[in-house]
Order: C-alpha cells, then sequence, then structure tokens
C-alpha cells in the first residue's frame, strides 16, 4: 500500500459522509507473516503471508435509534474504497434502527508510549533463521530419549501487523502489533503405544522466546509422560488444572462476562455483577495496557482508551467486558473491549484476560493432594453458556498420596462454571502466558472425573 493509512482513512470517512452516513469508522488491517515448519531434519514448508483489508462502519438515522452496517475491501484503490462506503451506507439503511448503537465519542488514545512498538527491524526474519530454531528444537526432542521416535513437526513463526482506526467524531490513531512462535511436537513411543503432545513458547518480542532447545526437550518430557496411559473409574475427587489447561477454562469465563452474551442473556452469569462468584484468592484481570501482552493495544476498536480492568477482585464479580452497544443497553459506559476485525461489526470481548497468580507452583498443588487428577490438557469444545454446564475430553495424571502414579487419558471433567468457581481452593503462582487468554495452575476442590 503506498498511501499512508492516516489518508486512506480519512478518504473512507469521507466517502462514507459522502454517500449519505450520519457518523462513521473505518479500521485498516495490515499483517505480515512468515511461518517454517520442519519435520524430521528437513523443512516441510515455508509460508509467507501479506495482506490488508479497510472496513468501514456506517451509521444512518432512523426512527427509534441508529442503524449500523460494515463493508469490507482488501482492494485500497480509491474508486474501490469509495464503492465499499456507498455499501456500507446502503446496508445501514436496510438494517433496523437500535437506540443502543452509535459511536463512543471523540475518545483519546492512550500516550505516546504506553505501549512501545518493535524494534525497527526485528520482523525481518529471514525463512532461513526460523527453520535453524525450528530444527534445533526438534532435533533437542529427538534427543531427549530414546523413547522419542520421530516428530510430527517443529515450527516456528514471525509477524507484523498495522491497525489503524478513524472515526468521524474526530479520532484517529494506529499502533503495531508483534509476535513470535516457536513450537515442538514429538512423538513417544514404547510396548504401551505411542502418544505425542506439544510445547510451545509465544512472545511479542524475538528476544522473549524460550531457547529453542528448551522448547524441544520440554515438548519431549510431556510426550513421554503420557506413555502408559489409561482410564480410571468414574469419580469425584479434586481436579488440578495445569496452567495450560487452566488457560482453557478460563475462556469459558471470559465467554460469559463479555458483554454482548449478557445483554443477550446467553451468560450464566448474566446477573451476577456485584456477587461473590469464587474465593478470595481467586482474582482476574483484563489488561491491554500490560507491557509485551500478547493482545496489548492503546485503544479498542471504537477508538476508546485502554484501561485496565478488574473482571472479578477477590471473588466478586467487579465488571464485565463492555464495548460502547452492549454498555448503552446496560445501563453503564464501555470498559474499552471493543474487539473487531474489518469485516466485523464491533464485539465485546477480552484482551490480556489473566488468573492473578497465587503462591507455590504446581507441585504443592500435587503434594497437597491426597487423591485426585491432574489435567494437563483439555479437548473439545463442551461448554454451554447459558447454564454454565461443562463437559470436557481431558488427559493429565492420577494423584496418590501426593503424588503422580500414572498418566490418564480417555476420560472427561464435568461441572458448572459457577459451581468451579466456587471451588477453587487453590491457585499456583506459575502464570503460562501463550495467548491473550492465561492462568496460573489451581485445584478445585471437587468435580466429576468420567471414566469407566
Amino acid at each position: 500500500m503506498n498511501r499512508p493509512p492516516s489518508a486512506l482513512l480519512e478518504t473512507a470517512l469521507r466517502a462514507a459522509r459522502k454517500a449519505g452516513a450520519d457518523a462513521c469508522d473505518a479500521m485498516l488491517h495490515e499483517r505480515r507473516a512468515l511461518r517454517v515448519r520442519v519435520r524430521e531434519g528437513g523443512v516441510d514448508f515455508a509460508i509467507e503471508s501479506r495482506e490488508a483489508a479497510l472496513g468501514i462502519r456506517a451509521l444512518r438515522a432512523g426512527r427509534g435509534g441508529l442503524a449500523q452496517a460494515v463493508a469490507s475491501t482488501r482492494d485500497l484503490r480509491p474508486e474501490a474504497v469509495e464503492e465499499t462506503a456507498r455499501a456500507a451506507v446502503r446496508l445501514a439503511a436496510a438494517t433496523a434502527p437500535d437506540p443502543a448503537v452509535g459511536l463512543p465519542g471523540p475518545p483519546a488514545a492512550a500516550p505516546a508510549g504506553t505501549l512501545e512498538p518493535a524494534e525497527v527491524g526485528e520482523t525481518e526474519i529471514r525463512a532461513e533463521a526460523l527453520a535453524e530454531a525450528a530444527l534445533r528444537a526438534e532435533e533437542a526432542a529427538l534427543a531427549a530419549d530414546a523413547r522419542i521416535t520421530r516428530s510430527e513437526g517443529s515450527e516456528a513463526g514471525s509477524s507484523e501487523g498495522l491497525i489503524a482506526f478513524a472515526s468521524s467524531e474526530g479520532f484517529a490513531g494506529s499502533y503495531r502489533v508483534t509476535r513470535f512462535e516457536l513450537s515442538s511436537s514429538p512423538v513417544a513411543e514404547d510396548a504401551t503405544g505411542k502418544q505425542t503432545d506439544t510445547w510451545r513458547s509465544v512472545a511479542t518480542r524475538r528476544a522473549a522466546l524460550s531457547d529453542p532447545a528448551a522448547v524441544g526437550v520440554e515438548a519431549a518430557r510431556r510426550a513421554l509422560a503420557r506413555l502408559g496411559s489409561r482410564r480410571v473409574p468414574t469419580c469425584e475427587v479434586p481436579v488440578i488444572f495445569e496452567h495450560r489447561a487452566a488457560a482453557s477454562l478460563l475462556r469459558h469465563l471470559a465467554t460469559c462476562v463479555s458483554g454482548q452474551a449478557v445483554c443477550q442473556q446467553a451468560s450464566c452469569l448474566a446477573k451476577a455483577r456485584g456477587r461473590t462468584l469464587a474465593p478470595a484468592h481467586f482474582s482476574v484481570t483484563d489488561d491491554p495496557t500490560l507491557a509485551d501482552g500478547l493482545a496489548s493495544r492503546p485503544f479498542d476498536g471504537e477508538g476508546v482508551a485502554s484501561r485496565r480492568t478488574p473482571v472479578i477482585a477477590s471473588g466478586v464479580l467487579e465488571s464485565f467486558l463492555l464495548d460502547h452497544r452492549s454498555a448503552r443497553r446496560l445501563g453503564s459506559t464501555t470498559t474499552g473491549h471493543a474487539r473487531r476485525a474489518p469485516d466485523s461489526l464491533p464485539a465485546p470481548g477480552p484482551t490480556n484476560f489473566w488468573l492473578e497468580p497465587g503462591s507455590g507452583d504446581l507441585d504443592d498443588l500435587i503434594s497437597d493432594t491426597p487423591r485426585g487428577l491432574l489435567v494437563t490438557s483439555l479437548f473439545g469444545h463442551g461448554f454451554d453458556p447459558v447454564s454454565g454446564q461443562v463437559s470436557r475430553g481431558a488427559c493429565g495424571h492420577w494423584i496418590e498420596g501426593g503424588r503422580l502414579v500414572h498418566p490418564v487419558e480417555e476420560i472427561t471433567v464435568a461441572g458448572n462454571l459457577r459451581d468451579l468457581l466456587a471451588g477453587v481452593d487453590a491457585v499456583a503462582g506459575d502464570l503460562l502466558v501463550t495467548g491473550g487468554v492465561a492462568s496460573p495452575s489451581f485445584r478445585v476442590g471437587s468435580m466429576t472425573v468420567g471414566g469407566d
């Protein structure tokens, strides 16, 4: 794209107003990504992608409120932008007005420097360098133990993106995002069969990634630990969720505190604001201003300045995650959590959303559990946000006498989200961040484990 983002957005807003929009905003996403996968000593594939997309939201006044619609394009020539603006206005004219729809007013972005940009040239990484890192991870995994017989692949990737936004209320801003990833998936084999597992490191800066050899060794350790897995009888026992599995459960909570789900009565927590949901040692925070956070940003998808939001504070549900529309429907104000792609309307969602770490580590939780289950991975999508019912496939390790005694697979863990939150009796300090939603390991005092 040869035109500066600000000029492109100005063209989009001007075209939308000319076409009849009473208010409008526009968002530009640009992204360049490079990903390399190696497998058993050779490069399996290398993929580079470059993309840019512009979305224009038009708002038209009607009886009882504003109607809104979005049109998007990957063709950034002026004539294509103007046609996209006209399309957005036509779609808005055919949409029913909503009294909660509107722009949030002339907000201010976070001060310059709140989010540090990527170092110049940091994402100018060649495929050869990514392949070297992936190969180092795979070699370390294969060398870790004779029972590591092969690899399902190791991957390394880097991406850089630009997000620019402007509105007819006078806001204009942009920021860059970077992401680096490294993962390895070895296969372990013995007389009991074959097992595999994956370990990954993710960061906004290349230097913050784990050493490739450490990634490979950890992946191998996890695959080896699953050898000899078996089922256990159906029972109700304490269940420890290791950080990786715990983050998967925390995503269910993030779904239920979305203002959109609350407004649609599609959340089991819709009427729980201000109520105690968990013990005092359970606190959840969302903070898009976090330095080097994987989902950090200075403003949201409506141009509202980002800020830290306590979601659950000492067990009490303090706040939902709100965009402008859901906030108006709930008689509140936006928390700056509008998420948006160029081809979608704004909707609330999490950014850097995590359970505050406690003390100790996973070993402490295990040694303090006379009998129970350690869950290291969860599978499937068995969650109903309306009822709060959770039923997920799982694997991990059985605990007896405060020790891991054998690996477990082909089981389910089930319960209700509200019961799960209320039953968290211990939180470790081992916060693991590999995505926007993160968690330390924690233990639930009693859950149903479905097995034989």
